[in-house]
């Protein structure tokens, strides 16, 4: 399941808010279905709303002979394409969309286009579009209707390669084309599953470079003939250990010899390797470093190695002799989060994107030859100083069996004396991490409300070794229930948080660990807050979108097999709503392909049969989660009322619907 951006009780940042009735409260628009949400009074935007204003930058992709850049951001409802001409240039908009464009990149050799990813409504069918840079035409690339994922140049540029469920709706397919002329694209390598993704091409042209995910512990990597349509297999199973490959990507070497590569063979966490193809033997480039290689990037020249890795949670970026693995000095980052590195195709420049928990996401480069390090972006703050804003403190607890869980505290200002109410946000994955990113809305919580907030690293996160990945698979997950149980205690323990007012919250798999703990332990909550979450394992596995129920699978166990259902209508919070009886709010996207809307809509149901307080809210235009920013200041806004209510008991009650 997607890490999204982060699916808490606050909608992601990118994305103007509702318009105010004349009866002075704020109403929805046409495209949200809202039932037992109360009126939202206007007074909540009037102080809230600035919260939402932050913008943010992704870098996306170099210019191949000038020195600019294309990023992602937004000034209208949805980010979209823009160009920066230089350093703190304009952001000039290239898409004008009413839904986000999720990613860009130039033709490598002369930039004459652009090609980019869309879908429509958040149903993840995402669409190839061709933008002319001379004309600003748009072309769709693809047809319209299926699937679309990935994307990699030929280092010629002339072909592009990318993933289709074209051929029959569900496997994802390796296809090629030149999008100068969409009438080259066919497929080339009919596949089985929705877990394949091509990475690179053979400086010669002649070999797709090609991912296959099997589970997060479990992965390999194939080369792809794109004129014979063979595969073949580089990377194999170690005995019965399971080895993840290529999960931080993988690359051809310039000369072709080899391909540079992450794996965690022999190791907890993804180490960034060279992979000799004649002999199959690999060299280890980054032993001392410990912490999971999330991403890499060869210098066009093939002498330097950028990488990303995740040291306790923090983004670090290395610089690499290719060769010898020996670092280079480079002028050190702030505290943050590091992603989407890429290397100018000429000169010792690297882009990448970086946020931290006093700024939200913005386009950087790293000058190689002069050690210099500059910002190309400076995404607006709505007028707040962000320099006040909370960092965070690493926690652990022990949980049930005596392991060691770890979190990260964020408390609200000194001026908020005593002990705080608390805000559990879990996120998603469940091969997902909370790391000290920008918090965005939730600085609402800890700055307006003295709110504390939790972010909780339970079993199964990623971040902390693949044995700690592996401990909620199947039936284990009873053990990443009972994490949060132990958090509660903790939380006990401690003279500034207020154990007694507590809500937890979280999306899409935190929707279902929070859904999970309005059951387990209704009697340590004051409420929750539901952000498409699964309220049954079994049904959201036999219903979520085919490409992904096999990988799926392999995390929550296989709903077919007798005792496997069993054990996951035991502990579906659905079954045990009868334990519920403090207010929920769950919040849907009605074209969801990963959680579909059943799994709100039986979990509002059964909460309205005995009565239970619940407000619902579901979006006709979004998927899996809110992306276009009206959408996410109405849940922002209701959110906070629901918080008010329920958790600080400030106002009467929603009367029932």
């Amino acid at each position: 399941m997607i890490q999204l951006a982060r699916l808490l009780l606050v909608a992601p940042l990118l994305g103007a808010a509702p318009l105010l009735a004349q009866t002075a409260a704020i109403a929805p628009g046409d495209n949200l279905v809202t039932d037992g949400i109360p009126p939202i009074p206007a007074g909540i935007a009037e102080v809230a709303r600035r919260y939402g204003e932050f913008r943010a930058a992704a870098f996306w992709d170099w210019h191949p002979t000038r020195r600019e850049m294309i990023i992602g951001t937004r000034f209208g409802d949805a980010p979209q394409l823009h160009r920066v001409q230089l350093p703190g240039g304009a952001r000039t908009q290239l898409t004008f969309f009413p839904d986000p464009v999720s990613g860009a990149s130039y033709q490598p050799t002369d930039g004459r286009y652009v090609v980019f990813t869309k879908d429509v409504g958040g149903g993840e069918f995402f669409q190839k579009y061709r933008y002319d840079v001379a004309t600003g035409d748009i072309t769709l690339l693809t047809d319209g209707r299926s699937r679309n994922t990935g994307g990699a140049w030929s280092h010629k540029g002339d072909r592009y390669a990318y993933m289709s469920t074209r051929r029959n709706g569900r496997d994802l397919d390796l296809w090629v084309m030149d999008p100068s002329d969409p009438r080259t694209d066919r497929m080339v390598l009919e596949l089985e599953g929705g877990a394949y993704a091509p990475l690179d091409w053979s400086p010669d042209g002649r070999t797709i470079l090609l991912h296959q995910g099997i589970s997060v512990n479990e992965s390999y990597l194939w080369l792809a003939d794109p004129a014979t349509g063979v595969k073949t297999q580089l990377t194999m199973k170690q005995g019965n250990d399971t080895v993840a490959y290529g999960g931080g990507g993988a690359q051809f070497s310039r000369d072709g010899k080899g391909v540079y590569l992450t794996t965690d063979l022999g190791a907890e966490f993804q180490r960034l390797a060279y992979l000799d193809l004649v002999t199959r033997r690999l060299r280890f480039l980054t032993d001392r470093i410990a912490g999971d290689v999330d991403e890499f990037a060869l210098s066009p020249d093939g002498r330097w190695l950028a990488c990303v890795t995740n040291e306790d949670g923090i983004g670090a970026l290395h610089v690499l002799n290719a060769a010898t693995g020996a670092e280079r000095r480079i002028p050190r980052l702030p505290t943050g989060l590091v992603g989407n590195i890429r290397w100018r195709r000429t000169g010792a420049e690297l882009g990448f994107s970086f946020t931290s928990t006093r700024s939200s996401q913005d386009a950087y480069s790293l000058d190689l030859v002069a050690g210099r390090l500059v910002r190309w972006t400076e995404s607006e703050t709505a007028g707040l100083n962000t320099s006040d804003f909370a960092e965070p403190e690493l926690i652990h607890w022990s949980s049930f069996d005596g392991r060691s869980i770890s979190g990260f505290l964020y408390k609200p200002p000194a001026r908020f004396s005593g002990r705080r109410p608390v805000i559990i946000s879990i996120h998603g994955g469940p091969e997902g991490q909370s790391r000290p990113g920008f918090l965005g809305r939730s600085n609402y919580y800890l700055n307006e409300l003295g709110i504390a907030l939790i972010l909780p690293n339970i079993r199964g996160s990623t971040g902390h070794g693949k044995t700690f990945v592996k401990l909620d698979n199947g039936t284990l997950r009873d053990g990443a229930y009972k994490d949060i149980g132990a958090l509660f205690e903790w939380i006990g323990t401690r003279p500034d948080l207020d154990a007694d007012h507590a809500l937890v919250t979280g999306g899409s798999y935190g929707g279902h660990m929070t859904l999970v703990t309005a059951t387990l332990y209704n009697d340590r909550v004051c409420c929750s807050v539901d952000v498409v979450g699964i309220s049954n394992l079994a049904t959201f596995l036999k219903n979520t979108s085919g490409y992904r129920q096999d990988l799926r699978r392999v995390e929550y166990g296989d709903e077919r097999d007798s005792t496997t259902r069993a054990w996951m209508e035991r502990a579906a919070p659905l079954n045990n709503v009868a334990k519920v009886t403090k207010p929920l709010f769950i919040v849907q996207g009605m074209n969801d392909p990963r959680v579909p809307r059943s799994e709100a809509e039986q979990m509002v149901a059964a909460l309205k049969q005995r009565n239970v307080p619940v407000w619902y809210l579901m979006a006709k235009d979004e998927g899996h989660g809110f992306r276009k920013k009206s959408n996410q200041d109405f849940q922002f806004y209701a959110t906070i009322l629901f918080t008010q209510r329920y958790l600080l008991g400030q106002g009467a009650p929603a009367s029932a619907p």
